[in-house]
């Protein structure tokens, strides 16, 4: 994690505080659960949490130095923690962790994390999707053109480009929910997972009161499958991220101009050239979006361990597990905010519509001469030859508009009026279905 791309929500999550709490949480819970069946007294497991908790709850840089020491002796994260708990409990420490193993406390907190991480998540979705919503309404009806291969193609306009996106990240909502879900598992089994020294009961307790599920079969570890399909979709709202970043670095460029990131006061673009306006925020985002990616194929090699447990998979979710959330949670927030103040020109996009003379129009033009009975293929090559000399000839002294050149092509003049042409090349054509869409996207 870097400060640089970090917030403090989500960092708190990856935290060494934060991590054991949460082991301190399902040990604690575990002892309450044997205790409910009478594995352990109940006294017992009363002293556990009145005095481990207090602990975990005032827990600070001394206790995680006291702890990293006594790891460095036993070379175990977990038993270095269960030692410094047993110096806060005294003698009923002995009840802890009984019948467990140390994947039972590691895979558990995981889990819990990825849905605190989750929730974050979805949170941030929420003002992404708020940021392009109010977006799309405002500019409904922004005629701009719509590009294919980069080239000019037909009007859209900009509230439907908007809108598709919206509706992506609204898909990718859905997928972080379903993600969520998979991850949101307890696995309190023992050793290769069989309860033969711990009761199902007990997993079942610390499950519930932990807001998890049972994992079905964990063979000492969760599987992960679960982990993949998670960090997966973290990976495809990452290449969201990156989709509408790169189309507003595209509209950034000199020669479109059509929409650009906010410019802040006393904002610097270039230390050589004071004029620049760069898109720093998308690129940004575009060189984020390829670190939240770059967690997917680590999680998916994760889910081949050997036999009923191996660690093989610690040192990499020890790593992807806060780079990609920390990195896609400040991603989603940058977006929303770039999107919040995005500056648009309705001008420039209506100017660079009509920069191709009206050779974006040839689709309409074409149905219009086939409706007037020309069949498909003459009318085809009598709108491209039209449109190949406007193209061609665009700016210079002999060059006349897509609307010029059909008028002066007999083919066109014996068949369609002018009247028909103009009816043809009208914008608003492209706009009727609008509310359609919207209706369709927003509700």
């Amino acid at each position: 994690m870097i400060p640089r791309y970090s917030r403090p929500e989500m960092a708190a999550i990856w935290s060494p505080e934060n991590r054991y709490r949460i082991w301190f949480e399902i040990e604690a819970l575990a002892a309450e659960g044997m205790a409910r069946i009478g594995a352990i007294p109940e006294e017992a497991a009363r002293t556990i949490r009145e005095k481990g908790a207090p602990a975990l709850a005032k827990i600070g840089p001394a206790d995680i130095a006291r702890i990293d020491e006594i790891e460095r002796e036993t070379r175990h994260d977990v038993i270095a923690f269960l030692t410094w708990l047993a110096e806060a409990v005294g003698p009923d420490s002995r009840f802890v962790h009984l019948g467990m193993t140390s994947s039972d406390v590691l895979d558990t907190c995981l889990s819990v994390q990825m849905t605190q991480a989750a929730d974050l998540l979805l949170a941030d979705l929420d003002a992404v999707l708020a940021a392009l919503k109010t977006r799309a309404l405002e500019h409904k009806y922004t005629v701009t053109v719509g590009r294919s291969h980069g080239i000019h193609a037909e009007p859209t306009t900009f509230g439907l480009k908007l809108a598709g996106h919206y509706a992506e990240f609204a898909r990718n909502r859905t997928r972080l929910q379903a993600a969520r879900a998979e991850v949101a598992v307890a696995a309190i089994s023992g050793p290769v997972g069989t309860y033969a020294q711990v009761d199902p009961r007990v997993e079942t307790f610390v499950a519930e009161r932990l807001g998890l599920a049972v994992e079905p079969v964990s063979t000492q570890v969760i599987p992960r499958d679960r982990h993949a399909a998670f960090f997966a979709t973290l990976g495809v709202i990452a290449s969201g991220i990156e989709r509408l970043a790169t189309e507003v670095r595209h509209l950034q460029r000199s020669e479109v101009r059509e929409a650009e990131e906010f410019f802040h006061a006393g904002q610097k673009g270039s230390s050589s050239m004071p004029h620049k306006r760069n898109p720093v925020l998308s690129e940004n985002l575009t060189g984020l979006a390829r670190i939240v990616r770059s967690a997917v194929v680590p999680a998916l090699e994760n889910v081949t361990l050997w036999h009923e447990r191996d660690i093989s998979h610690s040192s990499v979710e020890r790593m992807i597990g806060p780079d990609a959330t920390v990195t896609l949670d400040f991603a989603l927030m940058r977006l929303a905010g770039m999107m919040e103040k995005l500056l648009v020109y309705p001008e420039r996009m209506r100017g660079n519509l009509e920069s191709l003379g009206g050779v974006v129009y040839s689709g309409d033009v074409l149905l219009a001469l086939a409706r007037a009975g020309i069949s498909r293929e003459d009318a085809y090559k009598i709108v491209q030859r039209c449109a190949m000399e406007t193209w061609t000839r665009l700016g210079t002294v002999e060059g006349r508009s897509f609307r010029e050149n059909l008028l002066a092509d007999p083919a066109v003049v014996e068949r369609v009026k002018p009247a028909d042409l103009d009816a043809a090349m009208d914008p608003s054509r492209h706009v009727h279905a609008v509310d359609a869409v919207f209706a369709r996207v927003f509700g």
